[in-house]
């Protein structure tokens, strides 16, 4: 039996014991409120627009197996989705909330409710706006435990704790993006990282109230469950004098993994075990950005965020600080990508699918479009418009063309939505990673398009990404919406197959949502397309959405009615 029949089973019966476990599963009910809302950071008073007055906003927390439901009720200026971030939203696919994709923005004044269920999936994932920049402002943890009867496969922590990786703004971030879109350049930079909403003491004007502190008991271990919810930046993160075992990432159980920093890439989370077993006193925790991309063409706000971890009976008045990595250590951070491998046989496990029904190879890089000003200077490289791809397709979302893309599949009604042609391949071939490309212009620039790749329901698909150097060499997160995939391989240069399908870990990959391609290199991943509908494809760094770097999968419909897209629910938005 062909190792995708057997996923395919394996998903069949996580279905049937999900509906025959109906009796341990619950309805968990919230009201999200997005109203604008002031708040002081940094010494300011700012107007955001935040979900029930609190940032983050609220935590989710459930179990496997229960019903999340949510009214998301818009009374802010601003059009407004709400993505599950990593939630495989199996026969619930309307829910998945990227603007124009699977729905119509939530207009101001109007309300959507959210409705779908945690099937095979335990750990830390993360909801957050998929309307432009909003997410700045729009975002929270979203919490998975075992069914009730069940347990980790780690020891049970004395205490669990999010840490929730934001950035600030000391301006409205709706027209940040509308400046920096505008004018084509990167967006002005934010004025703090946050750790849960708050920028710690070593920014001007931080006050002792905006710092997260986390009182610990000697001897005790404690569960960090750790989300990269920042725009832009790569977060390496610490705490002074004291490791981590890192036990899942992306809600996808890990072998484990000892630290002393952790890696988490835009729109990753991270799982991992604490013990304070230091001298009592006051340690900082502290997360600070990493970034190789040239600094003049996409800036980086170069600062730290800061937690302070207190243990019972202290008398520290200061802190110890951790040392941390630097800006651009690309080494540390590839060394926690690559040391981290899935826990074989654990909960919810996956096999990695033997039989590949299509492979594609697929660049990603920045690029630049043509400045579309006629009383004033484009502000990207060369007074162009900053622009980025994959295989040289510039993705532009469908607003204004009257249906979103699963509306348009549903109705078997393209209209112009989309079209059904995104290359396999790069329309040619060159030394990708060469840094002679940084400023060749004449393979900066591709056309805006909205292309999907059609995929057969239950296909095996093998996907290469590979980094170009291209206005510069980055490390891009890279997420798909609807499914988890094994990251089989990673490596620095140009991807060759006969050279690196050796590296292929066919045995306990990691599975991630988001995979972080390296700095000048590669990843290899690979995935079943047993969920139907579009689902977006996107690097994770929210400039590079609306720049272009994205594209969306296409997959058939299934058959049996178990497997088909169900009919749209009755109040989503419908103005696109």
């Amino acid at each position: 039996m062909r190792t995708s029949s057997l996923l395919s089973l394996a998903w069949a019966l996580a279905l049937l014991a999900s509906s025959s476990s109906l009796v341990s599963a619950d309805v968990v009910e919230h009201t999200f409120e997005v109203a604008n809302v002031t708040m002081t950071r940094l010494c300011r008073e700012n107007v955001i627009a935040a979900v029930n007055g609190i940032l983050p906003g609220p935590t989710i927390n459930v179990r496997e197996g229960d019903t999340i439901i949510v009214h998301a009720i818009n009374n802010s200026p601003y059009n407004l989705t709400i993505h599950w971030h990593g939630i495989f939203q199996f026969m619930s696919q309307w829910a998945d909330g990227p603007e124009y994709v699977t729905q119509c923005p939530i207009l101001p004044g109007k309300k959507y409710t959210y409705k779908f269920n945690i099937t095979a999936q335990e750990g830390t994932l993360w909801w957050h706006a998929h309307s432009s920049f909003f997410r700045a402002w729009v975002y929270g943890a979203l919490i998975i435990r075992p069914r009730l009867g069940h347990s980790y496969p780690f020891p049970k922590p004395y205490k669990e704790v999010p840490i929730v990786l934001g950035e600030w703004w000391n301006a409205n971030i709706i027209e940040v993006e509308e400046e920096a879109t505008k004018f084509g350049n990167s967006q002005r930079l934010s004025d703090a990282y946050t750790i849960n909403g708050l920028p710690g003491p070593l920014y001007n004007c931080s006050q002792n109230p905006e710092t997260f502190r986390l009182r610990v008991r000697h001897g005790k271990t404690y569960l960090f469950r750790i989300i990269n919810a920042a725009l832009n930046e790569h977060l390496f993160f610490k705490i002074a004098r004291h490791t981590f075992t890192v036990v899942a990432v992306d809600a996808s159980y890990t072998n484990p993994y000892d630290t002393d920093v952790i890696m988490v890439a835009p729109g990753q989370t991270v799982d991992a075990l604490l013990t304070a077993n230091q001298a009592v006193g006051s340690y900082f925790m502290a997360a600070t950005p990493y970034q190789t991309v040239n600094t003049s063409v996409v800036p980086v706000a170069d600062t730290t965020t800061t937690g302070v971890v207190v243990y019972q009976g202290s008398t520290s008045k200061k802190p110890l600080m951790p040392t941390l990595p630097p800006l651009n250590d690309t080494k540390t951070a590839n060394d926690f990508f690559l040391s981290i491998t899935g826990l074989a046989g654990g909960p919810h496990w996956v096999p990695v699918p033997e039989v590949v029904d299509e492979h594609m190879f697929i660049t990603i890089g920045i690029g630049l479009d043509f400045c579309d000003l006629q009383n004033a200077k484009c502000l990207g490289v060369g007074g162009f418009k900053m622009s980025a791809n994959m295989n040289n397709e510039s993705f532009v979302l469908p607003q204004g063309r009257g249906f979103s893309m699963l509306d348009s599949f549903y109705r078997n009604a393209n209209k112009g939505v989309y079209t059904k042609d995104f290359p396999d391949q790069p329309p040619f071939v060159f030394d990708y990673t060469n840094p002679s490309y940084i400023n060749d212009l004449s393979v900066a620039f591709a056309p805006k398009t909205t292309k999907v790749k059609t995929l057969k329901f239950n296909s095996t698909v093998q996907i290469v990404y590979q980094n170009n150097a291209i206005m510069g060499p980055e490390n891009h997160p890279i997420h798909i919406h609807g499914f988890n995939f094994h990251v089989l391989a990673q490596g620095t240069g140009n991807y060759n197959a006969s050279r690196d399908e050796s590296k292929f870990n066919l045995k306990d990959p990691q599975i991630r949502n988001t995979v972080a391609v390296p700095y000048a290199g590669w990843s290899v991943i690979r995935f079943q397309a047993n969920n139907p509908g579009i689902w977006l494809v996107h690097c994770h760094i929210e400039a590079h959405l609306p720049w272009g770097m994205a594209m969306a999968f296409e997959v058939e419909n299934g058959p049996t009615p178990e497997t088909t897209l169900p009919p749209p629910p009755p109040d989503l938005p419908t103005q696109c």
